[in-house]
């Protein structure tokens, strides 16, 4: 039998053999990185190298790498053959334009006929042998050098010829040429310089010509077509780049300047020569995005297409018409581009104009802007001069100190005119939300406007804006949804009325009447509509809101001061009280029990118009005493609520504020009057609540209560003179003192104490000033002395004890 080693020395031995087995795993792993970094370089030296030859590499076991070459030998070929064709043509040009009087014509001649000859048949016979690259370079010469040799021409032979002339001759020719050279060799470089070329010969034309800004812009227009038309066909990307670039350029050149001369023509034959133009331009661009492959720039060129066509209708329409037609007719130019919808035209190209007209239809209604912010916020200037009398109509009473934008008698039917087209389109559109909201704007924006534009009388203008109110409220209320939400069109139309509103009541300002029966007119409707759960959170607080006003505008017309009218305006807070009270509900379970959304906003109005009424009779001393008695009144009955049981903080804070201007107004200056009436409650309340629950401190139940009345009252003893204040004091400290030690209650038998001491010691202080004067000045610091040096032996005798103590522990131990 085998004899085994022992289980320790066997362990020893695996490890030892694990070790070597890592050492070798590790000279194997670097052994097997620079095999294979050094393949990676002889693939990459291969063909330098040649086959069958074997590269050289470090010893093994070195782990050197092969560095791998930082270009490409295509990149490096490239480089060189364009910096030999950049400098060689450097040098041609400084050739032509330097040395160039040296030699006579013959020299001339033949030095360039040489040059260019040679550049360009080179590149034959290095496509046979396939140097395609060194031919593309080779050829860019030969180009570069028929540029000089047409100008070399114009010197020698045609000096006096007009440059523009024969700048576009040369370009045509070199063009053709360059294009014939580029497909019979199959080169890549001159194709794209004769598409770039070719678009400069119909304009330098024109230009020698004199050809004037409508020929000009048709040549143009022209050449964009052409370079559509290369774009189209083009096989190469190159050429299609060129072309698209120089077509986009030259096109837009023409549109602009089609659109210049149309809008600004001085007659209809002008105006119809440039808008015949932009048709031209728009007929372009169609034909080009049907035969685009891609949709996206189909859409383009269509929505460039549709607004081509307006501006050319609308170019001839500015000087036919009257001034103030010229967007209504863009408008309807506009609306005629959606008929293109239910044609057989390319999808495309019908998104395309569809887009056109909304982009019509949206600068349509920037164009009525300026109105329509003019009717919102100009009646705010009349807010500062109420009452200052009826003006002659009601476009006086809107723009009052407002400059009034000029051409704005068809806005109303603008904006009329787009809402029923978003109206119509709603039912066909993905975007039919977006739709719904838009549409009642723009027809809210019409009628608002529409009384301004006719001129109508002043009482007139303000039954117009009050019927767009109660058609918005009415839409609210007929488009509300069941689950007491608002919709948004419901809620568009909710922020409508309320804006509406707003500039109606500032309007009524300048009559008195008006005020009052517009304010009234305003609070019913807004009340009425309130009455729904969906508009209830706006309209309620609304209808509050126009009764405060109407609150005041009553007490001002009554000739009432502010603080008589503020009773007036104290009858909407107590009215809110009672709406909430109807609406409110109590939260069980976490869930609303018959609640209602209104609840919030109609507290807060009504607390908006509490607070108003504060402020109005805060001059007067008395009647503010009365209308906070009257809030705390309001504030009380809330608190009956279950769920604003916190309100009668409010309400006990409000009738202590009365309490306390009323005494003010009294000319009450003893601070008992203005501590008892809160001391008495809140020992009360802190008596009800140690019933309730024995656990809570008489700091928390009595602390406050107490404090209030005997701070006050010790601080004022303290400067008094007298002696019944101090009396009265100390009796009173003496009874929360023995109430406190019959009860056994902390916060009593602290602060009764502590003021029964201070005012016994305020009121034997002259006598301690006597005693202090008949003393000799001797005796303090005797005193004094005396004092530290009994504290200093108690001291001592307490250090000896604790040493002694130590000690005899010690020897316990």
């Amino acid at each position: 039998m085998t004899n085994l080693p022992p289980p320790a020395e066997e362990l020893r031995f695996l490890d030892a053999e694990l070790r070597q087995l890592d050492v070798r795993r590790a000279t194997l792993l670097r052994r097997r990185a620079w095999l294979v970094h050094t393949l990676q370089a002889t693939a990459a030296r291969q063909p330098a190298l040649g086959p069958g030859t074997a590269p050289v590499g470090p010893p093994a076991g070195t782990g050197a790498a092969a560095r791998r070459p930082e270009a490409t030998a295509p990149g490096v070929q490239n480089v060189l053959l364009v910096l030999g064709g950049v400098l060689l043509t450097i040098a041609a040009i400084a050739f032509t334009l330097v040395s160039w009087g040296h030699l006579g014509i013959a020299g001339r001649a033949l030095v360039l006929g040489a040059l260019t000859v040679g550049a360009l048949g080179a590149p034959v016979a290095l496509l046979r042998r396939g140097l395609r690259s060194t031919a593309e370079a080779v050829a860019a010469l030969g180009t570069a050098l028929t540029v000089l040799d047409a100008y070399a021409l114009h010197e020698v032979a045609f000096p006096g010829t007009d440059g523009a002339g024969y700048t576009a001759t040369a370009s045509a020719v070199l063009a053709a040429l360059w294009a014939v050279y580029g497909v019979r060799l199959g080169l890549r470089h001159p194709l794209p310089l004769a598409v770039a070329t070719a678009h400069l010969p119909l304009l330098l034309g024109a230009i020698a010509v004199g050809a004037g800004p409508y020929t000009l812009t048709a040549v143009s227009l022209a050449t964009a077509a052409g370079g559509t038309a290369v774009a189209l066909r083009a096989a190469l990307l190159p050429v299609r780049i060129v072309a698209v670039t120089g077509a986009l350029g030259t096109g837009a050149a023409g549109v602009l300047s089609a659109g210049w001369l149309c809008w600004s023509a001085s007659g209809p034959g002008p105006a119809a020569r440039a808008a015949a133009l932009l048709l031209v331009a728009a007929a372009l661009a169609l034909v080009a995005g049907r035969f685009v492959p891609r949709p996206e720039i189909s859409v383009g060129a269509a929505f460039a297409a549709g607004l081509c066509v307006v501006a050319g209708a609308g170019g001839v329409l500015r000087v036919t018409v009257p001034g103030e037609w010229t967007v209504p007719g863009c408008l309807a130019c506009a609306i005629a581009l959606l008929a293109t919808e239910r044609t057989r035209l390319h999808h495309p190209l019908r998104q395309g104009l569809v887009r056109a007209s909304a982009a019509v239809q949206g600068f349509a209604v920037l164009w009525t802007l300026p109105l329509v912010a003019g009717c919102v916020l100009g009646p705010a200037v009349r807010g500062a001069r109420p009452w200052s009398g009826t003006p002659r109509d009601f476009r006086d009473a809107v723009f009052a100190g407002l400059p009034r934008p000029p051409y704005a008698g068809t806005a109303p039917l603008v904006l009329a005119v787009v809402a029923a087209v978003l109206v119509v389109a709603g039912h066909r559109t993905a975007r039919r939300p977006a739709v719904t909201v838009a549409a009642p704007v723009l027809g809210w924006a019409a009628a608002l406007v529409l009384p301004v534009v006719l001129q109508l009388p002043y009482a007139a203008g303000l039954m117009a804006h009050a019927v767009v109110v109660a058609a918005a409220l009415f839409f609210a209320v007929r488009f509300g949804r069941a689950d007491k939400r608002p919709s948004p069109p419901s809620l568009t139309a909710l922020l409508l009325a309320l804006v509406t509103s707003v500039g109606l009541a500032l309007v009524s300002l300048a009559s008195e009447p008006a005020t009052i029966a517009v304010l009234g007119t305003l609070t019913v409707l807004f009340a009425a509509a309130g009455l729904r759960p969906g508009p209830a959170p706006f309209a309620a607080p609304a209808a509050l809101c126009h009764a405060t006003a109407l609150a005041c505008a009553i007490g001002a017309s009554a000739g009432r001061p502010p603080h008589h009218t503020a009773l007036l305006v104290l009858v909407v807070p107590a009215v809110a009280a009672l709406i909430a009270s109807r609406t409110g509900g109590s939260r069980t379970g976490g869930s609303r029990t018959g609640g209602s959304r209104a609840t919030v906003p109609v507290e807060v109005a009504g607390a908006a118009a509490g607070l108003l009424a504060l402020a109005l009779a805060a001059p007067e001393p008395p009647m503010l005493a009365l209308v906070l008695s009257l809030c705390g009144a309001v504030a009380a009955a809330t608190a009956l609520r279950p769920e604003r049981r916190a309100a009668g903080w409010a309400a006990a804070a409000l009738f202590l504020l009365a309490t306390w201007v009323r005494l003010a107004a009294w000319d009450v200056a003893a601070p008992e009057a203005y501590t008892l009436p809160v001391t008495g409650p809140a020992l009360i309340v802190g008596l009800l609540r140690r019933r309730r629950d024995a656990a809570v401190s008489s700091w928390t139940a009595y602390g406050s209560g107490l404090a209030v009345t005997l701070v006050p009252s010790l601080l004022a003893a303290w400067d008094d003179q007298h002696w019944l204040r101090p009396l009265a004091l100390g009796v009173a400290a003496l009874a929360v003192t023995l109430a406190g030690a019959r009860h056994r209650l902390q916060a009593p038998l602290v602060l009764g104490p502590g003021v029964l001491a201070l005012v016994a010691l305020h009121e034997l202080t002259p006598y301690l000033a006597q005693v202090v004067g008949a003393l000799p000045r001797w005796a303090p610091p005797a005193v004094a002395g005396l004092v530290l040096l009994v504290l200093g032996a108690t001291y001592e005798q307490r250090l000896r004890d604790a040493r002694r103590l130590r000690e005899a522990l010690g020897r316990l131990g």
